[in-house]
């Protein structure tokens, strides 16, 4: 609970830091309240809508009400998703506007020291720092090769977790040994003629708990005839710093980003993650009030591209026959891939592209799954309300095969087919390991 002195802080730094131009842009013409996820789950409370949480950051500004518990718990319940931002008539950059609230209010309030202590390990302690994140990576291997998840399995060991967690843990995908994870090059030539030169962006849970995804992804590069360039002093992407009040964390991280890949001559920066891209293309407005950055920044952003992206534009699916035995495959949108990035269309060219699949379009696929970072974890009953609509689309398919762009997307619709007692009869994965598997060798 923050004290008066804390809202009193949070209120003054409210009114210097947050841009009232961008929230009076806000027109309240209310074309956002069908695109938002909470605001539908929720019962169409205000508060709970694109709308309604500007209103209540310009009503903090002006002074009209507090930053109490309450204003707190409604930007906390927000997605992040951006879905009200390409339906804006106004081009409100709400997820600016989000960041920057967190932001103001994480760090001018004193958390308990539980909390303090697991955000510090995590952010500053953990995700900036590859070799760390390999490390905890590795502990999960050891935990689900060496027998200690069987048996903490058959001791009951997951029902002292809530449900949603334990369902999680039966869900991770099979963990890399160390060796695999430190076993990466700095450079892949193509297959064939080289048409272009590409340097990947690995990320931090990419590169370890989905190893084979990036595997998968530099795979396709090849075939599509880029060289790839796979720089080692890149880093976290920033976006669980940015969307979690940590933003000197993420501009730390971006600047050292920026700085891996500006001097590589490559034509893009390709990413396979919809949330990593899109934070890396927001590195412009992360960085717009540092002069030694700003433009290095821009630089840097017009050069990620997501991996479908350049696969579509390289005409992938017209050279490479792709083809899979019968199943009916359809897609759930990663949010910020579509609503940031605004990629939509290639994936599912993509997709329809292989041969012996019937793809089926889902009902409200630019609709959030829940996930939303680590949202699926700390505003769990909204996240599981969310997916269970989301489950309801994807069961009205009756498809076999469920394809992401984002490994969080991706946990979170396995466990959705978990929940639905649905894993003999569907799956979940990444659009670049669905389109490896449907190469025909």
């Amino acid at each position: 609970m923050t004290t008066v002195l804390e809202q009193q802080t949070i209120q003054d730094e409210f009114k210097n830091r947050m841009n009232e131009d961008e929230l009076l842009n806000c027109m309240r013409c209310g074309f956002c309240l069908p695109s938002c996820p909470t605001y539908i789950t929720s019962g169409y409370k205000e508060t709970h809508s694109p709308r309604g949480r500007i209103a209540l950051m310009k009503a903090v500004v002006d002074g009209l009400i507090e930053p109490d518990e309450d204003f707190e718990k409604s930007l906390n319940q927000c997605l992040g998703c951006r879905a009200c931002e390409p339906v804006c008539p106004s081009g409100v950059n709400y997820g600016h506007l989000l960041e920057e609230a967190r932001d103001i209010i994480n760090q001018n309030k004193k958390h308990s020291l539980p909390v303090r202590t697991v955000r510090k390990v995590v952010f500053d302690g953990l995700f900036p720092h590859p070799n760390r994140m390999r490390t905890v990576t590795g502990l999960l291997g050891f935990y689900q090769r060496s027998g200690l998840q069987k048996v903490a399995r058959a001791a009951g060991v997951m029902k002292l977790f809530p449900e949603s967690l334990a369902t999680m843990e039966r869900v991770l995908p099979k963990v890399p040994t160390m060796r695999e994870m430190k076993n990466r090059p700095e450079f892949v030539p193509s297959q064939g003629t080289t048409t272009k030169r590409v340097a990947f962006f690995t990320g931090c849970l990419m590169d370890t708990m989905f190893l084979e995804t990036n595997n998968a992804t530099m795979k396709l590069l090849q075939l599509a005839g880029c060289e790839i360039v796979i720089p080692k002093d890149q880093s976290c992407c920033g976006a669980l710093h940015g969307h979690s009040g940590e933003k000197d964390g993420s501009k730390e991280l971006a600047k050292q980003n920026i700085k891996a890949f500006e001097d590589l001559n490559v034509d893009y920066i390709i990413t396979n993650a919809g949330g990593c891209g899109a934070f890396l293309v927001d590195y412009d407005h992360l960085l717009k009030d540092d002069p030694q950055w700003k433009d290095r920044a821009v630089d840097f952003k017009n050069k990620i591209k997501d991996i479908s992206q350049i696969l579509y534009e390289a005409d992938f699916h017209k050279k490479v026959k792709l083809q899979l035995p019968y199943q009916i495959i359809t897609y759930q949108d990663s949010c910020h891939l579509r609503n940031v990035m605004k990629t939509a269309s290639a994936p599912r060219e993509l997709l329809r592209a292989i041969d012996g699949i019937d793809f089926k379009e889902m009902k409200d696929a630019d609709r959030c799954c829940g996930s939303a970072g680590i949202y699926n974890i700390v505003e769990s009953e909204m996240s599981m309300q969310i997916l269970d609509y989301k489950m309801e689309q994807t069961k009205a398919t009756h498809a076999t095969t469920v394809v992401t762009a984002n490994p969080g997307c991706l946990l979170q619709m396995k466990l959705g087919i978990e929940r639905e007692n649905l894993s003999d009869k569907m799956r979940a994965v990444h659009i670049v390991d669905v389109l490896l598997e449907a190469v025909v060798k």
